[in-house]
């Protein structure tokens, strides 16, 4: 009961990989394609970036991912990697935590383990089949007789040991060749992950596409209240303009009236000068 549903479990909610940082979480929806860690990330910081070291699109802040930037503190500047040839690999100075000698980046180092892991299940269920076809035979031969069971055992036992050499040969070919194991390597490396980064460019482009559309909706905006402006500026100045003009009219009017009360004043000076001259002439010529 127990382990159907734990099947059950884990069908409901699968192991899948992380599309940012490919770490393998429990998958709560079909739609969510992205770990809790890095969904908290995406609020903060945004879409993240590629790693300028090891490729994976988890870089949220700066250029680096925090696993390479943790590393590179930690172990150093990278190497480059013996099966993806990137330089993305961190040499932690212990050859024991190397894998079969090779120094690898950490997404090779986990392709690595799981074909070694696969290849592991795969000789126990060897194993296994094999115990259990061996014994199916002993007993049948048991029930044949005598003749029949000798040739029933040496078929069984040929077939078994034809049958182990090859499956330890496949395994063999998969431990020792470094470049074997390329086929899973490629689900998972960088290079291969074509898939994501097209999703992560599309996803990028239609980004900047609505950043360029609110930069034009800005753009226009701004252009709109520029003319507005520019309009309000010039009416302000032909106002002005008219302003200044009839005050400079009314000064001259002003100013011509003032020069001819002036003149008129001065008329008048004049005459009551002459007059006052005229009587003192006539006074002093009547004695």
């Amino acid at each position: 009961v127990c382990r159907s549903v734990y099947q059950e479990c884990r069908i409901a909610h699968p192991v899948v990989k992380c599309t940012y940082c490919r770490t393998e979480y429990q998958q709560e929806s079909k739609t969510n394609t992205i770990c809790k860690k890095c969904a908290q990330n995406v609020q903060l910081y945004g879409t993240p970036k590629p790693c300028q070291y090891c490729n994976i699109i988890a870089a949220f802040i700066g250029n680096k991912c925090q696993r390479c930037t943790n590393s590179e503190k930690k172990y150093g500047p990278p190497y480059s990697c013996e099966q993806c040839k990137q330089q993305c690999a961190f040499d932690r100075k212990d050859d024991r935590k190397k894998v079969d000698g090779k120094l690898l980046c950490w997404l090779c180092t986990l392709s690595y383990k799981r074909v070694l892991q696969k290849t592991k299940e795969q000789r126990k269920h060897l194993s296994s089949s094999s115990r259990a076809s061996h014994q199916e035979k002993e007993q049948y031969s048991r029930l044949s007789g005598g003749s029949h069971y000798n040739s029933q055992k040496t078929l069984s036992t040929s077939s078994i040991q034809n049958e182990i050499p090859k499956k330890k040969s496949k395994f063999e070919s998969i431990t020792t060749n470094g470049d074997s194991f390329s086929p899973d390597l490629a689900l998972d490396s960088p290079g291969t992950d074509h898939f994501v980064i097209i999703a992560q460019l599309k996803e990028e482009v239609a980004t900047l596409k609505k950043m360029l559309h609110q930069k034009d909706q800005m753009i226009l905006e701004k252009e709109k209240k520029i003319t507005e402006l520019k309009a309000d500026f010039q009416y302000q100045e032909s106002q002005m303009r008219a302003k200044m003009n009839q005050m400079e009219k009314t000064h001259k009017e002003v100013t011509e009236q003032l020069q001819a009360k002036n003149r008129e004043l001065l008329k008048q000076a004049a005459a009551l000068s002459k007059s006052k001259k005229s009587e003192k002439s006539g006074t002093i010529t009547s004695p």
